[in-house]
């Protein structure tokens, strides 16, 4: 009897698939860990890549930079006596009217440019006139109340010394 009561199942059936699970669980795991890594190194990589761009950029701005700067030096060092063309002897007198003109032309651009740089600071100038001004009627305000008890007190003096 107890040959037939007894059960066919397995006690750790259940045993055998939670086992599998885990299993499974620890591939997506190693995988997803794998993935992580392999996203991290092609996202340093680009980094790397754009970084390494972007100094190659900078270096062909200097490299511009310093063959104008080499240009220059050649330019500055020549002589311009021999490259600048002859003035007859006709117009040195309306050369040298212009060359009046100019200086002319520069002193007063120079003036328009300082008028100029001065309109930004209008409003706070005004700003500081309009407290002034404030300042300027108080003070005399104060001034008209303090010359009136002055003349109150000298005719009260005068009044004293006449009794």
């Amino acid at each position: 009897t107890l040959d037939l009561t007894c059960r066919k199942t397995p006690c750790f059936a259940n045993f055998s698939e939670m086992e599998k699970m885990v299993n499974m669980e620890a591939e997506i795991n190693e995988v997803h860990a794998a993935f992580t890594i392999v996203i991290g190194s092609t996202l340093q990589f680009y980094l790397i890549g754009e970084k390494c761009k972007i100094l190659q950029d900078m270096n062909n701005h200097l490299e511009a930079v310093l063959k104008e700067k080499r240009a220059l030096r050649k330019r500055l060092i020549k002589h311009r006596c021999q490259e600048s063309l002859p003035i007859e002897a006709t117009f040195h007198k309306c050369i040298v009217e212009l060359l009046a003109e100019a200086v002319t032309f520069i002193g007063k651009l120079e003036s328009h440019l300082q008028s100029v740089r001065i309109i930004p600071q209008i409003p706070n100038m005004m700003n500081n006139m309009d407290a002034t001004l404030t300042k300027t009627e108080m003070i005399m305000i104060e001034l008209e109340e303090l010359t009136e008890k002055i003349l109150k007190w000298e005719e009260l003096q005068k009044e004293a010394y006449s009794n």
